[in-house]
């Protein structure tokens, strides 16, 4: 059921194995088609797909990236950019949300950044898309900026927030 809060089975956050590449490419290209899709003009969303560009940040970002499994199937995705607080990405697979993988995936990069010594963990997000902000600012992000920011993915100008977490002092 949409927008439950119900947890299926144990979340195992763990590091992304390259044999995987597709299948959690696909997950993420289907997580975009939810809640980024709707949000941008049919022909960026029609070159977006056709490209898929998991599958390269997969393969490049590989080890900055944590796979959320469910029941010990591959659910979600997230990393942070580098070694710092900014946390890049986070995709969950449709049929999976609402099942903590998304929080779950939060909590696992807010912990890396906080042992890496940061006080605080940030991201950005489409103003528009209603469900991931709501996620972030149920998890304790806070707004912190709103702009028209150019996506160097999708190839457009797009109105995203920036939100900020306080961590606990490690």
């Amino acid at each position: 059921m949409p927008g439950a809060s119900r947890v299926a089975g144990p979340i195992r956050i763990r590091p992304v194995r390259l044999v995987e590449v597709d299948r959690l490419a696909a997950i993420g290209l289907a997580a975009w088609e939810r809640g980024i899709a709707p949000l941008v003009p049919r022909q960026v969303w029609d070159r977006v797909r056709a490209a898929n560009p998991f599958r390269p940040f997969l393969r490049e970002r590989g080890s900055s990236i944590m796979v959320a499994d469910l029941n010990g199937e591959p659910a979600g995705i997230a990393a942070r950019d580098g070694a710092g607080d900014y946390i890049s990405d986070l995709w969950v697979a449709p049929g999976r949300e609402g099942q903590g993988v998304g929080s779950a995936l939060l909590a696992a990069l807010e912990a890396t950044i906080g042992q890496a010594g940061y006080g605080t963990a940030r991201l950005e997000v489409l103003t528009a898309n209603a469900r991931a902000l709501a996620l972030y600012r149920r998890r304790g992000y806070r707004p912190v900026w709103e702009a028209l920011k150019r996506d160097l993915t999708l190839g457009i100008e797009l109105h995203k927030t920036g939100l900020a977490k306080s961590l606990p002092a490690a």
